[in-house]
C-alpha cells in the first residue's frame, strides 16, 4: 500500500494518566486524541493490546486476539450502571508516574468481575443482545480464550498455594485438560461456566471501549497503528488450542524455540523462548490461522506493524533447553507464499515491517515484493556499533532514507533519546553535532526535527521524546525483567499548548499535516 506523508506518536494506553493506577480507555485517552489533532498529527502507534501476565510485557500475551481487561475504564462502567460510584471510593494510593501492576491487578480485577456480574444479571435487553452478538461473532477465539483463562486461574491459584513458580498449561495443568481431551473440555466448561461468561463479559467491555475510542480517533483523522508480534507466548491460548500448528512434543512442550543469534550487542544472542511454528502444518491449513489473526487485528487498528518481520524469511531456531541463543540455526520460512495467500483473502495489507537486526537481501526482497515500508531508527544512525558505523554510509542516517519507510527517533525498546545521548561516547556526540551542524542544547527536538524532515513516508516519535524525558522514562529494556519495564506514565499537564504547537510547527514545515 502507498501511505500518505504523515507523522504521529508512539504511546501505549497503559501510559495514560488517571486515578486508577494504570492508563485506560477513558477520558485521558480521548484527551490524547485531541492533543494529536491539535499537534497536527495523524498517526497513533500503540503496542499490542492483549492480556499480559508475568513480566507485564504486551509482547507476551495470553492471546493474540483478546484485549487486556486492565485497559477497561471503570468510570464508564459506573455510567452504565454496572458499578456504583461508591465502588471506586476506596482508592489505593497508586504511584503517579508508573504502573504498579501487582497492586493494580489486586484492586482492579475484582471490580471488573463485580461489574461483569452486575451486567450479566441486570443489563437491559438491548445490552444483553449486543453481548450475545459479540460472543457469537467472536466465538472462534473467544470460547477457547475464556475457558483457558478460567482454567488457568484455578491452576495458578493452586501453584501459589504450593509455592510453585512458573506454572504453565503444559507443565502444571492436569494432563487431560492440558491436552484438550474431549471429556475434560466438557467437564471444565461445565465446572467453570460462571467464570467463563465473566471472562467473555470483560472482553465485551474491552472491545466496546476500544471500538468507541478508535471511531473517535478515525473521525478526527487519526489512524491507529497496531502491533503484531511474529511469535506468541508459550503460555497462551494460541498454543494450547492449536498445538499442531507449533513444533511441540506429545506433552505440549516446545522442541525448539525462538530467539536471535549473537550480535554486536549480545555475545550470547537473545533467547526468547517462544515456540516456533510448524510451517508444514500451517501450509496444509492454508495459513488460515494467520488470515484470522491479521483480519482480527485489522478490525481493531488501521495499520499493522509486524514485529521481527525478518522471521518470515528465515528464523533462528534454538533447541529447547539451551541456556543461551548461541546454539541454533537459520531455518527458512514461507514468507512470500504466506503473504500472497493472506493478501488473496484480505486484499492489500496495510503492513509496516520491523526489519531491524540481521537483515539479508532475501529479507529486503520479501519486504519490497509487497511494498511494505521498513523502519529507520535515528539512534542507530549515530551508534558506532551499528552496521555502517559513524560515517555517511550508515543507512539509518536521514540522507540515506527512502520514501517507503517509517523513521523513528527511537522505539519502545530503545532508551529515550535524551538518556541515549547522555550515554554516547565523545566521538559519537561529536559526530551527531557535526551532522546536525548544531550544539546539543536541545538535542531531543533536533532528532524530532530530523525525523520530520526525512523523506520517509511516516515519522513516529515516542511520547517520552516529545516530552524530552530521560532514561527513567524508558518503556522497556529488552531481555530484562523488572527495571520498571512497561510501567511509564505521563502526567495530565504534559499535554500542553507549548508541546502541541512545537509539533504542529514541524509537521507544517515539513509537509506532514
Amino acid at each position: 500500500m502507498k501511505f500518505t506523508r504523515s507523522s504521529g506518536i508512539l504511546l501505549h494506553p497503559t501510559s495514560f494518566p488517571g486515578p486508577h493506577g494504570i492508563g485506560d480507555l477513558g477520558q485521558a485517552a480521548y484527551q490524547f486524541v485531541d492533543f494529536l489533532v491539535e499537534a497536527g498529527q495523524s498517526l497513533w502507534q500503540v503496542l499490542p493490546l492483549g492480556p499480559t501476565g508475568y513480566g507485564d510485557s504486551p509482547y507476551a500475551s495470553f492471546s493474540s486476539f483478546a484485549g487486556n481487561p486492565l485497559l477497561i475504564n471503570l468510570d464508564t462502567l459506573v455510567e452504565l450502571g454496572d458499578l456504583n460510584a461508591t465502588d471506586l471510593a476506596d482508592l489505593p494510593d497508586f504511584p503517579i508516574d508508573a504502573v504498579d501492576f501487582g497492586r493494580v491487578i489486586h484492586w482492579k480485577i475484582p471490580l471488573l468481575e463485580k461489574a461483569a456480574r452486575n451486567f450479566l444479571t441486570n443489563a437491559d435487553s438491548e445490552r444483553k443482545a449486543e453481548f450475545e452478538t459479540f460472543c457469537t461473532e467472536q466465538a472462534a477465539w473467544l470460547d477457547d480464550f475464556a475457558l483457558f483463562m478460567a482454567v488457568k486461574e484455578q491452576f495458578d491459584q493452586k501453584a501459589r498455594e504450593e509455592d510453585i513458580f512458573g506454572a504453565t498449561w503444559n507443565n502444571y495443568w492436569d494432563k487431560d485438560i492440558a491436552l484438550r481431551r474431549p471429556e475434560a473440555m466438557q467437564r471444565w466448561r461445565k465446572q467453570k461456566a460462571n467464570a467463563i461468561v465473566i471472562k467473555k463479559a470483560l472482553q465485551y467491555y474491552c472491545f466496546q471501549q476500544w471500538g468507541q475510542l478508535r471511531r473517535y480517533a478515525n473521525e478526527r483523522g487519526i489512524k491507529i497503528i497496531g502491533d503484531t508480534p511474529i511469535f506468541v507466548a508459550p503460555d497462551s491460548v494460541d498454543v494450547w488450542a492449536n498445538r499442531k500448528l507449533f513444533l511441540l512434543d506429545e506433552a505440549g512442550q516446545p522442541t525448539v524455540v525462538a530467539g536471535v543469534p549473537p550480535d554486536y550487542f549480545s555475545e550470547t544472542g537473545q533467547l526468547w523462548g517462544n515456540p516456533l511454528y510448524n510451517w508444514q502444518a500451517m501450509t496444509a491449513q492454508g495459513y488460515q490461522w494467520w488470515i484470522d489473526r491479521i483480519q482480527a487485528t485489522l478490525q481493531l487498528v488501521d495499520i499493522i506493524r509486524i514485529d521481527h518481520f525478518r522471521g518470515f524469511e528465515a528464523y533462528w531456531e534454538i533447541p529447547a533447553g539451551e541456556e543461551t541463543a548461541i546454539v541454533g540455526k537459520w531455518v527458512k520460512a514461507p514468507g512470500k507464499a504466506l503473504f500472497e495467500i493472506v493478501e488473496k483473502a484480505l486484499g492489500h495489507l496495510p503492513i509496516l515491517a520491523e526489519d531491524l537486526g540481521v537483515i539479508t537481501p532475501e529479507v529486503e526482497a520479501l519486504r519490497d515484493s509487497f511494498n511494505f515500508p521498513g523502519m529507520k531508527i535515528l539512534q542507530f544512525a549515530f551508534d558506532s556499533k551499528e552496521a555502517g558505523g559513524l560515517n555517511a554510509a550508515n543507512l539509518f542516517l536521514p540522507h540515506n532514507h527512502r520514501r517507503n519507510a517509517v523513521v523513528y527517533t527511537g522505539t519502545h525498546d530503545n532508551d529515550t533519546t535524551k538518556g541515549w545521548y547522555q550515554k554516547r561516547t565523545l566521538e559519537e556526540q561529536d559526530f551527531i553535532r557535526r551532522y546536525l551542524a548544531r550544539p546539543d542544547d536541545d538535542i531531543v527536538w533536533y532528532f524530532i526535527r530530523m525525523a520530520m524532515a526525512s523523506v520517509a513516508c511516516f515519522a513516529i516519535v515516542p511520547m517520552q521524546d516529545v516530552l524530552n524525558l530521560g532514561s527513567d522514562a524508558r518503556m522497556n529494556t529488552p531481555s530484562t525483567l523488572g527495571n520498571n519495564n512497561w510501567a511509564w506514565r505521563y502526567r495530565p499537564e504534559a499535554l500542553n499548548d507549548w508541546v502541541s504547537n512545537r509539533l504542529l510547527e514541524l509537521v507544517t514545515l515539513y509537509g506532514r499535516n
